[in-house]
């Protein structure tokens, strides 16, 4: 079984949302500064973040049309400046299963997807070929952006925008009833350039109307160069009570490929082979 991380480091400066709180932390402890009469001494640090900061996953909480939250809930029924009791981020069940990596940008013949493209149910039927999406499944949308990481101008996409779902591909991702959806960029949706995050159509559709989470900033690149498109997914955001989203490390559980044709085979264990040590077939005995 091989493990991919899909989670972005998180590091001061990182590409995030200007609608969110920035990430930051410092030792709060160093060692030395305190010393245990044998000579112990230990470091701690203060983390400041937001909730949509990094790779993360959207609660239900995260999003509201026309004063309205999945289900029909009003806000003010369910939430104070303490949090939601109802569809935040805790109440998220953690996540061991299927999940089917539709890669755009192979379907168009590039590493990484054009800024601002928009991507279509065209795109996604032809992503998903060969591949059965199941309802109760997690589809993650392979664009390619997050080798744009280390730029962060280039990430944010504010001047020439970020590819992503447009609301008819939002749609679609909605009619296979997903159990989540998933994509490298900070929106996770279509963002035209110069417009930002003036609207996002595909939030409402899959957070409002259908209760489907959204995955963000997931780093996909090693994913995406391994052909695998059907795999296990690990994922399970922290549960912070009450809070519109959280930080989480997606793990992608890739099966055993196995030895490359022509490769010699694994050496025999030791006292004997597996020819000799194996039960007979053939009616023969071993003196």
């Amino acid at each position: 079984m091989r493990t991919i991380d899909l989670a972005q480091p998180l590091r001061r400066g990182m590409p995030q949302s200007p609608n969110h709180p920035p990430f930051r932390m410092a030792l709060e402890r160093r060692h030395g500064d305190l010393l245990r009469p044998d000579g112990g001494s230990a470091a701690n640090e203060i983390i400041v973040m937001g909730g949509h900061v990094g790779t993360h996953v959207d609660a239900l909480a995260h999003v509201s049309q026309d004063g309205l939250l999945y289900g029909g809930l009003r806000p003010a029924d369910i939430s104070d400046h303490l949090g939601f009791d109802a569809l935040g981020i805790d109440t998220f069940e953690p996540y061991v299963g299927r999940a089917l990596l539709l890669d755009v940008a192979a379907v168009h013949g590039v590493p990484v997807l054009p800024a601002g493209y928009e991507i279509t149910p065209g795109d996604l039927e032809r992503a998903a070929a060969g591949l059965e999406p199941r309802p109760g499944d997690v589809l993650l949308i392979g664009t390619g952006w997050s080798r744009h990481w280390a730029d962060a101008t280039a990430f944010i996409g504010r001047e020439r925008g970020v590819p992503g779902p447009g609301e008819a591909a939002g749609r679609w991702l909605a009619g296979h009833r997903p159990r989540a959806v998933g994509g490298e960029t900070i929106a996770f949706e279509h963002l035209a350039p110069g417009q930002g995050h003036a609207t996002l159509p595909v939030h409402r559709i899959l957070l409002v109307e259908s209760g489907v989470n959204i995955v963000e900033t997931m780093k996909l690149g090693e994913l995406l160069d391994s052909g695998v498109r059907e795999f296990t997914l690990v994922l399970n955001p922290l549960p912070v009570v009450g809070a519109t989203g959280a930080p989480v490390r997606p793990l992608a559980l890739l099966p055993d490929p196995g030895p490359a044709p022509g490769a010699p085979a694994p050496p025999a264990p030791p006292g004997g082979s597996a020819a000799t040590d194996g039960p007979r077939t053939d009616g023969g005995d071993r003196s």
